[in-house]
């Protein structure tokens, strides 16, 4: 009999896919195709695995067909370090716990998160009190990259701007890609940003230009003095700023 260390590596050894370590396939009620995930078959096919239907899996060692459960009646391979019954995932061990309010399975551990009646949705015990709540928020898409965020295997997010999110694309760096807002605490980036504009002088050709900007985060136009790294708002201090090209003057 294999000991226990052996066990936990069973599903990491014997596979899974790119969304989850196991060691068996779920056979389909849709369609009766084996796959290693309901993620992996909505991908492949035109329309979508419903997880709680999941009836039968595949142990990949031993090639049995047989009821879902979390270990081989054939081999005893373990097919998963985490089993839920209830949304039939297997995975390695993550800390998950099944939410009974969501309907599904979240990864935790449950003690840092707690669920937001109004909301719908598991957030991190950092948000209570401290979010503005939508009813039913979770069952609305990612603004920004459209996926579902109740059923998103990434934790959904609130920015300052109090839009939810579950990933700000990172072409588009610190801000909020609907508002433009700082999405993060930049205060120390700043403080940073002003040495560097500091010990770095312009070329003779900019030394005296002075240009308008607008602030993304507070909204404040300033005039300011130019600068290649970046242009710092008179108001807030922030440098998440953007030249209106209303005005540009020498200093006099």
């Amino acid at each position: 009999m294999a000991d226990v260390g052996e066990e936990r590596r069973e599903p990491e050894r014997d596979g899974g896919c790119e969304h989850y370590r196991r060691g068996c396939l779920l056979r389909a009620p849709c369609c009766g195709k084996l796959y290693p995930c309901r993620l992996c078959h909505d991908g492949a096919e035109e329309h979508r695995l419903d997880r709680f239907r999941v009836a039968e899996v595949q142990c990949t060692r031993c090639r049995l067909l047989q009821k879902v459960q979390q270990r081989c009646e054939g081999c005893s391979s373990l097919f998963g370090e985490y089993y839920c019954d209830v949304c039939h995932l297997f995975d390695r061990d993550k800390k998950q716990y099944h939410c009974d309010e969501c309907g599904i399975c979240r990864i935790g551990p449950k003690e840092d998160f707690f669920h937001c009646s109004k909301c719908n949705l598991c957030l991190s015990l950092s948000l209570r009190g401290k979010h503005k709540c939508i009813e039913n928020v979770s069952r609305q898409d990612c603004p920004i990259c459209l996926e579902d965020i109740h059923t998103s295997r990434v934790e959904a997010r609130v920015l300052p701007c109090d839009i939810w999110e579950l990933g700000i694309p990172a072409a588009l760096g610190y801000r909020c890609p609907l508002c433009m807002h700082s999405a993060l605490d930049m205060r120390r980036y700043w403080r940073q940003l002003d040495d560097e504009v500091a010990q770095t002088p312009m070329p003779t050709e900019y030394q005296n230009m002075m240009v308008e900007i607008l602030c993304n985060d507070c909204n404040s136009r300033s005039t300011v003095q130019f600068h290649l790294l970046g242009m710092k708002c008179t108001n807030c201090e922030s440098y998440n700023t953007a030249q209106d090209g209303k005005s540009k003057q020498p200093v006099e």
